[in-house]
């Protein structure tokens, strides 16, 4: 059986909830979009069944998977619904809906509905990318409000930079947020992950934690006690010796000084490893520090075994988890974390931690 595979520990992803929870001080929404950021929805999910305030997800889809699922807590739709006969399904199913535009608010005033919805309102407060500004904000507010249709209204927006603890636009945010929704009387969200662990002025009532619980730390410094819940690993299957002066791989862009020791690893950008990381990049072999050399292959990469006499044919290779930060291969690509862990596939997926 191919080696290639992802260790999703859930107990971290519990240890990281719980410190998101307990650092903003409210209830959190675990953002489990995207197949939890690459770590599979309906498991991360159930690991926090019994912890969670609630979850969210970008679409519809996303929530009856997890409905599916047994999942029962809140969840919220972050991009709301594409139509109107998606309230359909949002009204049986209980679930929660963004509304960041004029033409969904339109959606919930035409539509029949038997029981009331529960309704985030987002304020755009600077990035510009979804939501109302200014005394647009109050307007929404009365028409959810006027339509008879909304049992409860939560006032959220979105931050472009709050994982640059020294830039001042999520201060400025905060203002233009507070600015928006004055005397509006209703639950506020403000804070992702970057707030939460760097930005105490963006405290509310709900967090929304969604990379950091994955332990893949947004702030700079990686000092927030997160876990890495994924470790992306593999193995050597073969290992070879190449003299000085011989090229390595795809390209030859990694010559050999001296007489260096290859492994070959079952593991390539196929499976979701950044294809343009460079030379020296790191990863652990048996536990010990050692470095990619030679470019990433589709299905196969290759790391100096030079400095690891013991190490060779079996020899367990991490890519990233405990020992190598995602962060860190992140930063080698050019890339976020985001992407890397969103990106996994074709390898075996193991859960521990239940």
């Amino acid at each position: 059986m191919r080696p290639a595979r992802a260790l999703i520990d859930l107990a971290a992803l519990r240890h990281n909830y719980h410190l998101a929870r307990a650092r903003h001080g409210a209830r959190a929404l675990a953002v489990v979009k995207a197949n939890a950021y690459g770590h599979g929805a309906v498991r991360c999910a159930q690991a926090l069944a019994n912890e969670a305030d609630g979850f969210a997800v970008a679409f519809l889809d996303e929530a009856l998977e997890l409905r599916e699922a047994g999942i029962t807590r809140p969840i919220l739709l972050l991009e709301g619904v594409f139509d109107a006969a998606e309230l359909d399904a949002v009204e049986r199913h209980e679930l929660w809906i963004v509304v960041h535009h004029e033409a969904q608010l339109r959606m919930i005033e035409a539509t029949p509905l038997e029981r009331p919805l529960n309704v985030w309102l987002k304020v755009n407060s600077g990035m510009n990318r979804a939501g109302f500004v200014g005394d647009a904000v109050a307007v929404a507010w009365r028409r959810l409000q006027a339509s008879g249709k909304v049992a409860d209204i939560t006032l959220m927006t979105h931050f472009a930079r709050a994982d640059e603890p020294e830039v001042i636009a999520t201060p400025a945010q905060v203002e233009r947020f507070n600015a928006a929704t004055a005397g509006l009387s209703a639950p506020r969200s403000l804070s992702n992950s970057g707030a939460i662990l760097g930005w105490p002025q963006a405290r509310g009532d709900w967090a929304r934690p969604g990379i950091l619980l994955y332990g893949a730390d947004p702030m700079p410094g990686e000092g927030n006690g997160l876990q890495p819940v994924m470790t992306l690993e593999s193995a050597v299957m073969a290992v070879r010796e190449i003299d000085a002066g011989e090229p390595l791989g795809y390209g030859a862009r990694f010559v050999a000084e001296r007489r260096t020791r290859v492994g070959l690893v079952a593991m390539g950008y196929a499976d979701g490893y950044p294809r343009v990381v460079p030379d020296g990049t790191p990863v652990a072999i048996d536990g010990r520090p050692g470095c990619l050399i030679g470019r990433v292959s589709m299905d196969m990469l290759t790391i100096d075994l030079t400095g690891h006499p013991d190490a060779g044919l079996g020899s367990r290779v991490e890519l990233w988890g405990r020992q190598v930060p995602v962060n860190h291969i992140a930063t080698a690509a050019g890339t976020i974390a985001y992407e890397l862990l969103c990106n996994v596939k074709r390898v075996r997926f193991s859960y521990t931690g239940d």
